[in-house]
């Protein structure tokens, strides 16, 4: 009885220090040259995440997210039916996107951080530097990300003359204790 009290309370005394926080709305979009210099536009839906965060104590930071692959959307039907396909995100086999942090260490800037997270996508997981923001106002704040993947490393599509090969995923996260 007494190591269940004391765990419970060693619980209690961590849980004070970290701040869990719950998704209320996101925002997920990219971009990415396309032929003659254009750009291509998207966006997927369906983020879930759990969010343990404290900017006082960044050790016990922990930032799961993931995205539903199928979601996808450029505004073009005849493209997104592309891009779910084998040759892309290969939806059916892979229906999630994942990012899970790593270690969390503070910015030069207040408010500012960076993660090292791990980014999975198809059948491939790499470890990503990605800058953020944390602003918080009372028991709301938002988490925003701007950063690039090379889409090749993750296997989606292949070499192309009318596709470039880097990727800016732009993240927005609004959230609530």
């Amino acid at each position: 009885m007494k190591k269940a009290y004391l765990l419970l309370l060693i619980l209690q005394s961590w849980m004070g220090y970290a701040q869990h926080w719950k998704p209320s709305s996101s925002s997920v979009t990219f971009k990415i040259k396309h032929a003659l210099g254009a750009t291509a536009d998207g966006s997927f839906k369906g983020l879930l995440g759990t969010i343990l965060f404290d900017p006082n104590t960044l050790a016990t930071a922990n930032l799961k997210a993931s995205i539903d692959a199928n979601s996808i959307d450029t505004g073009v039907k005849i493209r997104d039916k592309a891009l779910r396909s084998d040759e892309y995100f290969d939806v059916v086999k892979y229906p999630k996107i994942s990012m899970t942090s790593v270690k969390i260490e503070k910015g030069a800037k207040e408010n500012e951080y960076w993660g090292l997270f791990n980014l999975t996508i198809k059948k491939t997981t790499k470890n990503v530097r990605i800058p953020f923001t944390f602003s918080q106002n009372g028991a709301t704040a938002q988490f925003k990300s701007t950063f690039q993947i090379n889409r090749l490393e993750y296997e989606i599509g292949e070499k192309s003359a009318l596709l470039g090969d880097i990727a800016t995923v732009t993240i927005t996260l609004n959230v609530q204790q």
